[in-house]
């Protein structure tokens, strides 16, 4: 274990240094100018050349780089065009929005993968359920975010279509107000807060349903073809426990792949639900930051969900060789 996780930190630390050279270089080719945007829309070109050389604009990419990278080392994101803050502090403040709601939706979205997974195992065959599980997985995301907000919240007005809760002058300790308002003793505040993430966590658990739902039926049927599943029914064990026991474990694996690949696509996903549903995560902080060229903003988030995405992969890697046995770490 303690191999595998000095190789998943020097994994991780490559994995950053890339991706951060690869969002950097996107400046050069983003038409907005980051200088102009600070200065303001109205001010005169000497203005502009003089906030380009305070920002070190004129200085060849590699420089640029390098003093990026030595502030990175002291925790120092910059400077926000947009907010004129540090990014470190909006990221504080926006990440437990987008924690809370990216959680809540890959918890929702492995629910409905086994929900999906038992009714095509359970009831084989069935074409109304293949062709709703294809239909659900082959609607874009932003479609699906529009029409969940439009029956559900304007139609409907079942649930909340916007924000993030509804008691504005609540602040909890952690900033996850659904397990806040459980340990400040208002469970008001925790339903409100589900309520107004049901919306946005279903549309970005749908496409994760599907597809680590196929997975695991796929799995499921593979598994339980296996001799030592014959030897467990010829126990006298009911099919229940022989599912739940030896088949769910056994065929774990590909499934938790399937989420791994998912969450890269979960987060270019909340860029889009977020602002839909005015979700105030850096998925929205991004968008925000993307119009105004806010390029600190965007390396920011993109370093944070890096590292994000490296973290929850070996978490999953752990659970496979949990799962499974013959994985070795």
């Amino acid at each position: 274990m303690l191999v595998y996780l000095t190789k998943s930190i020097v994994g991780a630390v490559v994995v950053l240094l890339v991706m951060s050279f690869i969002v950097f270089g996107l400046q050069s080719i983003i038409p907005a100018d980051p200088a102009r945007a600070i200065a303001g829309p109205s001010a005169p070109p000497e203005a502009v050349e003089a906030m380009r050389e305070h920002l070190g604009l004129d200085d060849p990419v590699l420089v640029q780089y390098g003093r990026f990278l030595l502030r990175l080392a002291h925790a120092d994101l910059g400077t926000s065009v947009r907010t004129r803050k540090p990014v470190s502090d909006d990221i504080r403040q926006y990440l437990p929005a987008t924690l809370e709601l990216g959680l809540a939706s890959i918890a929702l979205g492995v629910a409905l993968a086994g929900v999906m997974a038992a009714l095509q195992f359970l009831i084989p065959g069935s074409g109304g359920i293949r062709f709703a599980i294809v239909g659900i997985g082959s609607t874009p995301i932003f479609l699906a975010a529009l029409l969940l907000a439009y029956f559900f919240w304007f139609r409907l007005d079942w649930l909340p279509g916007a924000g993030r809760l509804a008691y504005r002058d609540f602040a909890g300790p952690s900033g996850l107000n659904v397990i806040d308002g459980i340990l400040v003793g208002r469970p008001e505040v925790s339903l409100d807060a589900l309520l107004h993430m049901t919306l946005p966590a279903l549309a970005l658990a749908l496409p994760i349903g599907v597809a680590v739902g196929r997975s695991l039926n796929g799995a499921l049927h593979e598994v339980m073809r296996q001799p030592y599943i014959r030897t467990a029914r010829g126990k006298g064990i009911s099919e229940t426990k022989v599912l739940l026991r030896h088949g769910l474990r056994n065929a774990a694996t590909a499934p938790l792949s399937m989420l791994r690949l998912q969450i890269p696509i979960l987060f270019g996903n909340l860029l889009v639900v977020e602002r839909i549903f005015g979700w105030p995560g850096l998925g929205l902080y991004t968008v925000q930051a993307l119009a105004s060229a806010d390029l600190p903003a965007v390396l920011g988030v993109a370093i944070v969900f890096g590292m994000l995405y490296i973290l929850v992969s070996t978490l999953i890697e752990i659970g496979q060789s949990v799962a499974d046995s013959r994985i070795n770490l």
